[in-house]
């Protein structure tokens, strides 16, 4: 379902030793694409497409994940920032624009907040600030997620990710629903480590011009966030695309990449 053949991975080495994969596309200035809670960079394969004409485009695999080492140790949406300015490093970029969705929105906060001068524009999508700050999905949520029969579980994900009428037409696979050659326990660790996040305090150092984008029927990171991201972070605003849910950018590509390329610019 890749729009375009995976580049063989090339690794940076993170502070603590651990080989980062990624992969490089396309000519321009450079857009980091930072994909959710435990995906590889698959996860932008539906739209990877809508990017490349215009941009050379920066995908990894977080650290549990592809072709990435995957210790098993704590893991932190901080942590994972850290690794992505090692694959900056590792390519010699200096600054490059920022899509981070889900959890990858999580991770560009802190990369935006921490080393504001790598960051050109950023755009958060589906994504929360996390801490007692953000605003926590219903009970009924997390318990169909983990729910024993792995095919009901499934079945929640994917109605969480698409609308009904879009399924209907768009069988699968999906590449929104997790890396499937995962280590359990790596799985686990960054279900912790999205969890844990927390980047309340430092929202209002990000100096990125910024862009919130989220799907307004969004129960599995509920659209309420979008609106405590855009208030918290200087400058930003604000879109919510009617009737999307968490993958937006896939099932409302239409309009979601180029809203997201307009602000680009």
């Amino acid at each position: 379902m890749s729009p375009t053949p995976s580049p063989q991975p090339t690794h940076a080495t993170a502070a603590d030793g651990v080989r980062i994969a990624h992969q490089v596309r396309g000519a321009g200035r450079p857009l980091l694409l930072l994909s959710g809670q435990s995906n590889s960079h698959h996860w932008w394969d539906p739209v990877l497409a809508d990017f490349l004409a215009r941009f050379r485009t920066i995908t990894l695999d977080y650290r549990g994940t592809g072709a990435s080492d995957k210790p098993d140790e704590p893991y932190s949406t901080e942590g994972f920032a850290e690794d992505v300015v090692a694959v900056l490093d590792h390519l010699a970029v200096e600054r490059a624009d920022v899509y981070g969705t889900s959890m990858g929105g999580r991770v560009a906060q802190w990369l935006a907040a921490r080393h504001p001068d790598r960051v050109g524009r950023l755009v958060l999508g589906c994504t929360s600030p996390g801490g007692p700050n953000g605003v926590e999905r219903d009970a009924d949520v997390d318990a169909a997620l983990t729910d024993r029969d792995p095919a009901r579980a499934r079945a929640a994900l994917v109605d969480l990710m698409y609308t009904p009428a879009w399924t209907l037409t768009h069988p699968g696979p999906y590449a929104t629903l997790g890396d499937p050659a995962m280590p359990g326990y790596a799985r686990r660790r960054h279900r912790l480590a999205s969890t844990r996040h927390d980047a309340w305090a430092v929202l209002p150092d990000i100096v990125a011009p910024t862009l919130v984008v989220h799907g307004a029927e969004d129960r599995f990171n509920p659209t309420a966030n979008a609106a405590l991201l855009a208030e918290r972070i200087p400058g930003a605003r604000l879109a919510l695309l009617e009737g999307a849910r968490h993958a937006y950018f896939e099932e409302f590509r239409a309009t979601a990449s180029p809203l997201v390329l307009d602000f680009l610019g």
